[in-house]
């Protein structure tokens, strides 16, 4: 009998080939792991920039920085022909003259430029000393460039310039374009230096890229092989040859992420125990027979089953429940509460603010009033005799449900049997901070994070992919559609006329503004000087305004927002602050000023602070009258839909997944090089199906075909926790 018991072992021809490839990628990797500063045309002082500006370190990082677009540089255009919204374009003429312009930081370098059809400006604002000496007036030069309007007239603001006769005969119509910074360009680091170094990195490279996804894969999908797709993203032979090395580099991006998240969530679901939660008992049952004030959605009946199913399995519960604002998550929470406590376990809620936290508490002790279970609010304003009494009911375990903020994180806050713990907006806290709740547990607790904000199935099946999912898609019963407008400024003094009609009516109205105080670079409404027209509008005795901003103090705030809360004042003014954590049924319109200025999930998330209750709701977006497209594509979809995953998909393509990316806010290991979240769902979907086909056939990878991926996953997670695990 073997006593091995491990993967087959391949044959011996089999690991000599591999020894020889394992000996040519070493040199490879070596080659790549060297310092940029050392790549020709690099040195000392640009080797720095490159590190400090765009993160570049080796040659490795210079060849994994890929283009953010392409230009077609095959074709020439008249003089005549431009006009400000084409895209970069290319002209053949002469500089007839070049002045300099204005004083101190106006100054500027403009230049007449022309063909037969017609002259141009070309203007520089700064480094431009050299460019007189190189092109002197009356010679023949070609310019690149964004035709632009500058003092009324057409213009390319620091256009790149060439000799046409040492101009080489390009193969390819499509030339990379890179992002640099200021400083970059300052020291003749701009795109087309960047595009040098990557061809000198390319003409040194001592043999060809090690494969990283197999050959039966490539050729299952069709795929270019790396060597060949990293050289064609950067100096591409066609259009076509762009295309594939796109496609290549993007599925493996996004199919290594999958891999490595679906790997990590069959790992925790086969491996990992839970407490089990097998009963039903007094806790539930008396709370819904006497206690729930409406009839469940089916939604929330579905979730409940889901959860129940988790909490009885045996198994780790690792769910996100997703839900818009309003359709009924903390209730939701707090009967998965009973169920642990019909276990005989504590059960806890963290959320991101004061607020927030407190708002949590007073819907909950409010759902439970009448019934014997102990509540209690932790935060950072908790006096030290509360929190005393606190600690000693938490560990005793008299103490059965436990409110708060990051305060519950405290080394000092010990339970005696945590089996629950749900996290409401999850991706406001930091993944380690979240690490230290189960840590309160001999035996993980079961973790349902709640997240007010949809997230797209593409994106939370990468942000969330180790996570199981449920969705709450329905409105309690009686909730009317919150209708939406948008207004011009110019059109102020009739939503005034509007908003005194609805204080007329009992209902109170929040106007929210981007900024406290007026920005000398963005031309928006500032909550000073709206505070000053509001006044005048809307004066006292008659009507009564509260304010509530970022820069006061937290008793200011507590007590405008309490003044509010109880009626005594009908306006409420403010900044984003409000955005989550304010429950006033009461309020029934929410003015958005400068609504360009928000993002999409910002203004949902703001719009759901009205339609608490069965009065007609409405969100009024208050814009200028230039708007960028997206700024207009983003008040469209507001005004044309309330569905929260439908907005959080047209937010997705138009931004991409903004800070959802990051690991400290949304507990997310990984960086996007070249895949986008919104635009290539596509390949996406591909790379989930593809990871998920390999891991049912073999979960922990030991077959010698999957050998690669083993190898490529280790490689990606040298030093990287399990973010996981921790939910």
């Amino acid at each position: 009998m073997s006593l091995y018991s491990g993967p087959v072992l391949p044959d011996r021809c089999k690991i000599t080939n591999r020894a020889t490839d394992y000996r040519t990628e070493r040199t490879m990797q070596d080659f790549l792991k060297q310092d940029i500063q050392f790549l020709p045309g690099v040195g000392p002082a640009k080797g720095d920039l490159l590190r400090k500006e765009v993160n570049i370190h080796t040659f490795e990082d210079l060849i994994y920085y890929f283009p953010f677009r392409y230009v077609d540089k095959s074709k020439f255009y008249k003089v005549r022909e431009i006009h400000p919204d084409l895209p970069y374009i290319q002209i053949r003429g002469t500089i007839k003259k070049y002045a300099s312009v204005g004083g101190g930081r106006r100054k500027r370098l403009v230049a007449a430029f022309g063909d037969d059809t017609g002259t141009l400006e070309l203007i520089w604002f700064k480094g431009a000393k050299w460019i007189p000496e190189n092109f002197p007036p009356g010679k023949e030069v070609v310019v690149f460039g964004k035709p632009t309007v500058y003092n009324r007239k057409l213009n390319l603001v620091h256009p790149e310039m060439e000799d046409p006769a040492k101009i080489k005969k390009v193969s390819s119509s499509l030339q990379a374009v890179y992002s640099t910074t200021e400083k970059m360009k300052d020291n003749y680091l701009n795109s087309k230096a960047i595009s040098k170094l990557q061809s000198n990195l390319i003409g040194i490279l001592p043999s060809k890229f090690s494969e990283t996804l197999p050959s039966w894969l490539l050729q299952q999908l069709k795929l270019a092989t790396l060597d060949r797709a990293l050289k064609q993203i950067h100096f591409p032979d066609s259009v076509s040859d762009h295309k594939q090395a796109e496609l290549r580099l993007k599925f493996e991006e996004l199919f290594y992420i999958q891999l490595n998240i679906l790997q990590k969530r069959t790992i925790r679901k086969t491996e990992y125990k839970g407490n089990k939660f097998p009963h039903v008992g007094e806790h539930l049952n008396s709370f819904y027979k006497e206690k729930l004030p409406f009839e469940l959605t089916g939604a929330q009946k579905k979730v409940l089953r889901e959860i129940r199913a988790d909490l009885g399995s045996g198994k780790q519960m690792n769910r996100l429940l997703q839900g818009d604002v309003g359709s009924g998550k903390t209730l939701v929470a707090l009967m998965s509460m009973l169920i642990a406590l019909d276990n005989d376990f504590q059960a806890c809620l963290m959320a991101p603010t004061e607020i927030l936290a407190s708002q949590h508490f007073r819907s909950i002790t409010s759902f439970l009033e009448g019934l014997d279970v102990s509540v209690e609010l932790l935060t950072g304003s908790t006096k030290k005799p509360d929190r005393e009494r606190i600690h000693a009911g938490l560990l005793d375990g008299s103490l059965k449900i436990l409110v708060g903020t990051h305060a519950l994180l405290e080394d000092v806050v010990q339970f005696k049997r945590l089996g629950l713990v749900i996290i409401d907006e999850q991706h406001r806290f930091g993944v380690a901070q979240r690490a230290k709740l189960w840590q309160k547990s001999s035996v993980m607790p079961h973790v349902l994070v709640m997240t007010a904000t949809p997230i797209p199935r593409t994106l939370s099946m990468t942000l969330y992919g180790d996570l199981d999912i449920s969705v709450i898609d329905e409105l309690p019963p009686g909730r009317k559609p919150i209708i939406t407008k948008h207004f011009f400024d110019n059109q102020r003094l009739r939503v005034f006329g509007f908003m005194k009609e609805e204080i007329r009516k009992g209902r109170q109205i929040y106007i929210v503004y981007p900024l406290i105080r007026e920005s000398e670079t963005m031309d928006y409404k500032d909550l000073e000087d709206g505070l000053e027209s509001i006044s005048r509008a809307f004066p006292p005795p008659e009507y009564q305004v509260s304010v509530v901003h970022g820069k006061m103090k937290a008793e200011e705030k507590a007590i405008s927002m309490k003044h509010f809360v109880e009626g005594r004042t009908h306006i409420m003014v403010a900044t984003t602050v409000i955005e989550v954590g304010v429950d006033v049924p009461n309020a029934t319109t929410m003015v958005v000023e400068s609504a360009e200025r928000f993002g999409l999930s910002q203004l949902h998330q703001l719009r759901g602070r009205v339609g608490r209750g069965a009065d007609q709701s409405y969100c009024i977006l208050m814009s200028g009258y230039k708007l960028s497209e997206d700024g207009r594509k983003r008040l469209e979809t507001m005004v044309s839909t309330n569905d929260g995953f439908e907005i959080a998909e047209v937010d997705l393509k138009l931004r991409g997944p903004g800070d959802l990316e990051g690991t400290q806010q949304s507990g997310v290991p990984f960086n996007l090089k070249i895949a986008h979240l919104g635009k290539d769902q596509q390949i996406l979907i591909l790379a989930r199906d593809v990871a998920e086909r390999i891991l049912d056939e073999d979960p922990k990878l030991e077959l010698e075909k999957h050998f690669i991926f083993a190898k490529n996953i280790r490689k990606g997670s040298v030093n990287k926790v399990n973010w996981g695990d921790i939910s």
